[in-house]
């Protein structure tokens, strides 16, 4: 919450199935200005009609009420199970005591309270170069391919700053980090009803940045945010950053980037630490960008495993499982010599996930 209206910017999920509070959120961001966020876990409130819509607007009544603010500066996110409509009572009977706790010091019970399947909290800060702050929170463990634009287990990510912000070029900036960050970002290959990215700027600290700062500085934090979000992937033991590079246009390579880190088969064999760059190679091909394969180099942490479009050997296979069996570790697909590259960050799949998820519901 702010004590004064407070500059605000977002992005939102891109599925045409969209929960009730993304819809209202879009609506109310266009206006540039709020004043708090109220954001609950353990029920999505998509696919819910009518319902959904007036227990999301009840709640932020609520809210608005409690902290004497006009109700459209009040900003709904949810996350849970998708067709339940929000218990709406459960929260507005806990709004007067939820907003009389309300302390500089809360952001730790708020990173915990919109966890769902997730196995930690997710914070990340950094100092703008003007010496205002910035601090990002969000959650997402599972249902994590995120696909947010302007509007101008679900991705909620909420960002504050105390610098003083155009509300313009505060939008500009967090399109531009996301589109390097969340959107870069997979654990399953799912976009939510629900995904909700949002900055809010109080302008307390009375420093202006500029916009190239701005964006910097959410890109560290979006990418920080974004890599432990990968690496809570549901059931994930690893993160892969899979880089493209050599291809003709960045767009090409973001194309190549999403395909390798979508891909089933490649994703098990990550799990396996097995370097199997059949996959890898055959993934790249469906992509729908022209290489030309028997140009193809693969490289895992640094060791090439392919050369020409044809295996290096095996002791080369082997250093690469011996790489394959740390946390993180690099991927690279050189498939060209064009200036076109991007990275996507991707997770292992194994057993985890599917435990996690075939009884999600029950």
């Amino acid at each position: 919450m702010a004590d004064q209206p407070a500059v605000v910017a977002g992005t939102f999920t891109r599925n045409l199935v969209r929960a009730a509070p993304v819809d209202i959120a879009m609506q109310r961001v266009r206006a540039g200005r709020a004043r708090a966020v109220v954001a609950n876990s353990g029920c999505a409130n998509a696919c819910t009609g009518e319902a959904g819509w007036k227990a999301a607007l009840d709640t932020t009544r609520a809210v608005a009420e409690a902290i004497g603010a006009s109700e459209d500066e009040v900003l709904p996110a949810s996350t849970g199970v998708i067709g339940a409509v929000l218990p709406a009572h459960r929260i507005i009977e806990r709004v007067p005591e939820l907003s009389a706790r309300l302390s500089p010091d809360g952001y730790l019970d708020f990173a915990q309270a919109i966890c769902t399947t997730d196995r930690w909290t997710k914070l990340s800060q950094r100092k703008l170069g003007t010496g205002a702050t910035l601090l990002g929170i969000g959650k997402g463990a599972g249902m994590i391919h995120p696909d947010v634009g302007p509007p101008h287990a679900t991705m909620l990510v909420f960002l504050f700053t105390d610098a003083v912000l155009d509300p313009g070029e505060a939008n500009e900036a967090l399109s531009a980090s996301c589109d390097v960050t969340f959107n870069a970002c997979t654990v399953d290959g799912d976009t939510s009803t629900n995904d909700t990215v949002l900055l809010l700027s109080s302008g307390a600290s009375q420093r202006r940045v500029s916009r190239d700062e701005l964006t910097a500085g959410l890109t560290e934090v979006c990418g920080e945010l974004a890599r432990s979000m990968v690496a809570d992937g549901e059931g994930s033991t690893h993160v892969a950053e899979i880089r493209v590079r050599g291809l003709a246009t960045r767009d090409a390579a973001r194309a190549v980037a999403r395909t390798v880190a979508t891909s089933m088969l490649v994703k098990t064999a990550l799990f396996g630490k097995d370097a199997n760059w059949g996959r890898l190679l055959a993934a790249a091909g469906r992509a729908g960008v022209p290489f030309d394969p028997s140009q193809a180099e693969i490289l895992v942490g640094g060791i090439p495993i392919v050369r020409n479009g044809a295996p290096v050997g095996a002791e080369a296979e082997r250093k690469a499982n011996e790489v394959l069996a740390r946390d993180t570790y690099v991927i690279e697909l050189v498939l060209g010599s064009g200036p076109g590259g991007f990275a996507y960050l991707t997770s292992d799949l194994g057993h985890g996930y599917v435990d996690v998820n075939a009884g999600y519901r029950s």
